[in-house]
């Protein structure tokens, strides 16, 4: 899968993937800050849970339409003045990003379905249980569940100071290859 990014020439990600991936970055840091909510706010609880639900199902789509882009589209390469450790971090960051936006949600899927709980999409639209209701099962899901949102916090949080290095202090492109400015790294 990565030797396609050996043979691409654009310097930018095709533009599903740029739109996918600020669409996906909105939606997560929603998401985070709704997950902040729920823990912290009996009154705004159940508001926030009714889109907390949809919202992780919304990602989990995301995640995989954005997987299928990145496996079948070439991306651009990093610039050679990368060092190695900072590229493999770089591509490990990603693929653990990805893992957490499909394991989250499926984790909070199977949680509420251990709980006896509907995931409600929209008011009428219940999706299946994927787990059987066992009490046990939920707080185990729960707690993992619970543990991967704080490391997709750290993750993201770590994502976007890459980032914000790359386009504020380097400028060498790597902002720009997912951006939808001109790259000026040549500049």
């Amino acid at each position: 899968m990565e030797t396609k990014s050996n043979h691409n020439t654009s310097t930018h990600f095709n533009l599903i993937a740029r739109i996918l991936h600020w669409l996906m970055a909105l939606a997560i840091l929603a998401m985070l800050f709704i997950g902040v909510g729920m823990t912290t706010s009996l009154s705004w609880r159940p508001w926030l849970i009714d889109l907390h639900r949809p919202l992780g199902i919304a990602i989990l789509l995301l995640a995989i339409l954005r997987l299928i882009n990145r496996i079948y589209s070439p991306i651009p390469p990093l610039p050679s003045t990368v060092p190695r450790w900072q590229a493999f971090l770089a591509h490990l960051s990603h693929w653990v990003l990805y893992a957490l936006m499909i394991v989250l949600p499926l984790l909070g899927w199977a949680m509420l379905s251990a709980g006896n709980w509907p995931v409600t999409l929209v008011h009428g639209w219940d999706l299946p249980p994927i787990a059987p209701n066992n009490p046990i099962f939920y707080a185990w899901l729960h707690s993992i569940h619970c543990v991967l949102a704080w490391l997709l916090f750290i993750v993201v949080l770590g994502h976007l100071s890459a980032a914000l290095l790359h386009a504020l202090i380097y400028r060498d492109g790597v902002f720009s290859s997912m951006s939808f400015m001109k790259n000026k790294k040549n500049k």
